[in-house]
């Protein structure tokens, strides 16, 4: 006998003996049976069964009597892929691996380093990721901002040709270290010091190692129209794909110019740009409270910074700038618009608005006196904000455009910590239960291929995206009926509903609707990287 299982092996022996007695062993690691397919491709749903051996799709199908040591019956559940968060800010998940507001929303991949902030080097990042066992897969983009701030600090000055070699230099390196992509956040210090043209000398350098460039532009407001128009340059004399990030239009007086920025973009992919979008589906968007001050005032260190704001002159006038951001831009109007998240500093101003606090200090909620208000958090320490801005039918014309994908601009967040933005727990939820069941604004199927194949296609992702064999097994099933996204502004720590199982590289997270406590999450590099 001891022969035998040598000769044999142990699992082809127990195979044997089980055939003797009439059992089969089983044929997958994982099968999902009897489940509406939606496969990401965005074609109409079909029922069948996909079946899972290790981390990878084995089978799709009519699977008849197959059999699996993990059986899930989905019954008239939809089973598609997992989700592909492409903009997001999720270095959270070092504090909270299990990611579970992610999770819970059928997001099994995030993608980080947006804005133009990243970590340099990547490997100690990487390395961080891989020790704290993440529930989710991570990539990232390389910070256009961090690269020019370790080269440049945070001056507003156009760089040296030396400068310039030396950031080109940085960004081969991250992305042989694994980057997706260069990621801009024009809007931000110090990247708003950096004219087009050294944009662009960085951004071929991603391009021609197989890499995308995805944009927060210079601005979202009055100048969206000139923003777009560089975000489209970027790519066409990059040489390299191109993305708008969180696309919208901020400030009632600007609402509308979405059909200019589509027709724009449009345009440019008629001509051979490789122009694309992401897009959250709210009518807030969330940055720091300084985002209120004028660059200007930004450069330098905090300390030169604190400077500028306790000298008379010089506050004087960037309170003015303050108040013509809150009358035009991201204070859409009324200083109630403008609500605290998260304040480290002084937790009891989290979910107050610039009018609250301000009338709390004796003040009144006029502009003059929110942008004091504002002054003061920002040189106590700061504080991220809220900002209600936006218009829906802005939100929902986006949306429809084939070239947005879905992506939150949110991140892995503790559960009851500060008063975030919604997104952080409801984007993919709200798409689908709000836009897609309630509103019609988009076909269900549809929804999903902007989760999935979409921001795969874009990250050169060849194996995930696609409920497809021999593709990852990134897995969600979900009620297309109940689906839905609880967080509101007023009460944003509240997960999703009608998300029953989430499977990464062919682990169940979730499983009929409970955190498991397995982690099978992966750091995923881009298509240039040298693997360690």
């Amino acid at each position: 006998m001891r022969v035998l299982f040598r000769l044999l092996g142990g699992s082809l022996l127990i195979a044997v003996l089980l055939s003797l007695l009439g059992a089969q062993p089983p044929t997958y690691d994982l099968l999902i049976r009897g489940g509406r397919i939606v496969d990401g491709t965005g074609g109409s749903w079909w029922r069948g069964d996909v079946a899972v051996r290790g981390d990878t799709i084995a089978a799709i199908g009519k699977l008849g009597n197959a059999s699996a040591r993990h059986v899930i019956e989905a019954n008239d559940l939809i089973v598609a892929p997992g989700f592909i968060d492409i903009h997001s800010h999720s270095m959270g998940i070092l504090e909270s691996p299990s990611a579970e507001n992610a999770v819970r929303e059928g997001v099994t991949t995030v993608i980080d380093g947006n804005d133009g902030s990243s970590p340099l080097p990547f490997q100690p990042f990487f390395d961080k990721l891989t020790q704290a066992r993440i529930a989710i897969n991570f990539g990232l983009f390389v910070g256009q901002g961090t690269v020019r701030g370790r080269v440049l600090g945070n001056v507003d000055r156009k760089a040296t040709p030396d400068e310039i070699e030396k950031m080109r230099a940085l960004v081969k390196q991250a992305m042989e270290d694994g980057a997706f992509g260069l990621s801009t956040g024009l809007f931000y210090v110090p990247g708003n010091y950096t004219p087009t043209d050294e944009v662009i000398e960085l951004a071929k350098v991603a391009g021609q190692m197989g890499g995308m460039h995805i944009s927060h532009m210079r601005n979202e407001a009055t100048d969206i129209l000139k923003s777009i128009a560089e975000t489209i340059a970027i790519g066409e004399r990059g040489g390299l794909p191109t993305q708008v990030s969180h696309h919208k239009i901020i400030g009632k007086g600007n609402w509308g110019k979405s059909v200019e920025t589509l027709k724009m973009i449009n345009e440019a992919r008629a001509r051979g740009v490789d122009v694309s979008i992401d897009q959250y589906p709210y009518t807030a968007s969330s940055t720091g409270l300084a985002a209120l001050l004028p660059q200007w005032a930004q450069e330098g260190t905090p300390a030169e910074v604190l400077k500028r704001l306790n000298d008379p002159p010089t506050r004087a006038k960037i309170k003015a700038a303050i108040v013509e951001n809150l009358k035009f831009d991201r204070g859409g109007g009324d200083t109630k618009n403008v609500v605290i998240a998260a304040c480290g500093w002084d937790r009891n101003l989290e979910g107050k608005s610039l009018a609250d606090i301000t009338r709390a200090r004796g003040g009144s909620a006029s502009f003059e006196d929110a942008a004091e208000t504002a002054l003061e958090i920002i040189a106590k320490g700061g504080a991220s904000a809220i900002y209600h801005a936006i218009n829906e039918d802005d939100v929902a014309r986006i949306m429809q455009e084939p070239l947005t994908m879905v992506a939150s601009d949110g991140g892995v967040v503790m559960f009851k910590r500060g008063a975030p933005h919604p997104r952080n727990y409801g984007t993919f939820a709200r798409v689908l239960g709000v836009y897609a069941r309630e509103k019609n604004v988009l076909r269900l199927e549809e929804a999903v291929r902007k989760m999935s194949s979409l921001p795969a296609s874009r990250l050169k992702l060849m194996d995930r995206g696609l409920l497809r064999v021999g593709m990852k097994a990134d897995i969600v099933v979900f009620d297309a009926a109940r689906v839905k996204d609880r967080a509101t502004f007023a009460e944003p720590h509240q997960y999703a509903e009608g998300f029953h199982y989430v499977v990464v590289n062919g682990s169940v997270a979730l499983d009929n609707g409970k955190m498991t406590d397995v982690r099978a999450g992966q750091v995923l590099r881009g298509t240039a990287a040298r693997r360690p």
